[in-house]
């Protein structure tokens, strides 16, 4: 049964924390569905989305994808783990072109069209750091996922502790794929962690220039 009692994203913001443990209960499809298409929903740079997520549910590929990261228990106990790559090649092979058809459907004028289809693979192609601009927008699409994933009911872990090609290896990934995070998705087993604390906004934030406080 789906959860019926959403929590207010404040609530889930203060709530949430990074699950040591998983009890193994079901995702219903409906709230996988809820949570994966609010990643989908995320900004991202050009409108680009070049985010791509592979849905680990079977316990045989939950013990393998285990092994890829470092033999965490949580990678299999929970029933769902969300593995979060970013696409080199996706600007090449399509997305472009049907970013651009989709937005031209919502009114993009096609004179901004034709510059982005001159502008964006110039600025991809020559990005001095393709693999930091990947993590930059699959990491906003991650952070949706996660606190939908928390509004619903549900208790998450966002995971880098992994291996690069042994996940590759285990999922199949094409050689475009870069693993940016993992995210695994269920109910708590056990005590809660403790909680860890934030640093204040006194360390953190400034106003107009480092050094600054920010006062409200």
């Amino acid at each position: 049964m789906a959860n019926v009692m959403e929590k207010t994203l404040s609530q889930a913001i203060e709530e949430r924390r990074a699950t040591p443990s998983f009890d193994g209960s079901p995702v219903p499809n409906d709230d996988l569905r809820r949570i994966i298409e609010a990643g989908l929903k995320a900004p991202s740079g050009y409108n680009m989305q070049p985010w791509r997520f592979v849905v680990v549910r079977s316990p045989e590929q939950r013990r393998k994808l285990r092994w890829a990261s470092f033999n965490q228990a949580k990678v299999e106990e929970a029933p769902v783990v969300i593995v979060a790559c970013g696409d080199a090649d996706g600007w090449r092979t399509g997305d472009l072109e049907e970013m651009l058809r989709m937005g031209c459907e919502g009114g993009m004028p096609e004179n901004y069209a034709e510059q982005a289809r001159q502008n964006i693979p110039n600025y991809l192609s020559n990005h001095p750091n393709l693999t930091a601009w990947l993590n930059k927008q699959v990491m906003i699409a991650f952070s949706f996922m996660m606190m939908t994933a928390e509004v619903l009911g549900y208790d998450t872990a966002p995971m880098e502790g992994f291996e690069q090609e042994k996940v590759r290896e285990v999922l199949k990934l094409p050689l475009s794929y870069h693993v940016v995070a993992l995210l695994a998705v269920g109910h708590l087993k056990g005590e809660d962690k403790f909680e860890g604390g934030r640093f204040s906004m006194g360390i953190t934030v400034f106003e107009n220039e480092y050094g600054r406080p920010l006062k409200l």
